[in-house]
């Protein structure tokens, strides 16, 4: 029983002795520490700022993709509001356990004091929390309406996802009457300038400037479109119509994916759109209504009908 007790006791301080020497460590490291979860959100949010090609991911890209409509700013400031809130109370709960640590061990304080309550203290532990969550709340909400109070807009297109490609309806009360199916490109196929696994032969093309009401649905199972960049994502239903909505501010071509496991080839249905001026979407109409005649069978021709 003595050796059992002894061998306990050892282990015992040399755990407590580890535990010190890695508490003085932290301590002569803490600056640099402090001063790098502080400067993380600055490093993060440059990213997205630093990012070389707009409209899709780029290698070692740390942050969002580059918003190109009012609703991914927000988005993106947002997300900058969090990572600010959250970094501070990462570093004020360190430094609290340190303190602990450090100040209120066995050997630096032997003779603990016997209180239980501080009513200032209670009380600061419940507003403080409440406060962080009313600072993050006002613009959650705002961001929550403008994301889904649709504005009056100025063209309307729809999107039916199937497996595992997209659809896309231009009205024909708005210039269009017609519809095409948009395929991945196979790696085999790509030519110089297109992305792997995100080029597609058919491209939905909108202007510059115009608010674009989109209307989602599915033919099969559930499926999502989304669109970083324009800070866009909505599910697709069988047998229901979604709504949402974008104007994008910078012509170029912009690409998401199907954001929900829809089955084996669920990596293989990108989403490609191309923002051009005005009068180039006007003479892409024009193309694409000759392009796109029906087949036999009724459903859209898909033929490649880039606007560059």
């Amino acid at each position: 029983m003595e050796n059992a007790f002894f061998r306990l006791a050892f282990f015992r301080l040399r755990s407590l002795m580890a535990l010190i020497g890695a508490g003085t460590r932290a301590l002569r490291v803490a600056p640099l520490a402090l001063a790098a979860l502080l400067a993380l959100p600055a490093l993060l949010t440059a990213g997205a700022a630093h990012a070389a090609v707009p409209g899709q991911p780029v290698p070692w890209q740390a942050s969002l993709q580059t918003p190109v409509t009012e609703v991914a700013h927000a988005m993106h400031d947002f997300h900058t509001l969090l990572l600010w809130i959250i970094s501070v109370i990462v570093v004020f709960v360190a430094i609290l356990l340190l303190i602990v640590i450090f100040r209120f061990n066995e050997k630096s304080n032997p003779n603990p004091s016997r209180f239980s309550h501080n009513s200032l203290l209670e009380v600061a532990w419940t507003v403080v929390p409440v406060l962080i969550l009313v600072v993050i709340a006002v613009p959650s909400f705002r961001l929550l309406r403008q994301q889904l109070i649709i504005p009056a807009s100025d063209i309307t297109v729809k999107v039916t996802a199937h497996q595992w490609y997209w659809s896309y309806e231009y009205p024909e009360d708005q210039a269009g009457g017609f519809a095409f199916d948009s395929n991945i490109i196979p790696e085999d196929q790509l030519k110089e300038g297109q992305t792997r696994l995100l080029s597609v032969d058919n491209e939905l093309v909108l202007p510059i400037g115009k608010t674009v009401r989109v209307q989602v649905t599915a033919a099969d199972v559930i499926h999502a479109f989304a669109m970083p960049s324009f800070g866009l994502k909505i599910d697709a239903i069988p047998g229901r119509l979604n709504e949402t909505w974008f104007k994008a501010e910078k012509e170029g071509i912009y690409y998401g994916q199907c954001s929900l496991i829809c089955g084996q080839n669920h990596a293989y249905m990108p989403i490609a759109i191309r923002i051009v001026s005005e009068e180039r979407y006007a003479q892409w109409l024009q193309e694409a209504k000759a392009q796109f005649a029906s087949a036999d069978d009724g459903r859209p021709a898909s033929r490649f009908l880039a606007a560059r």
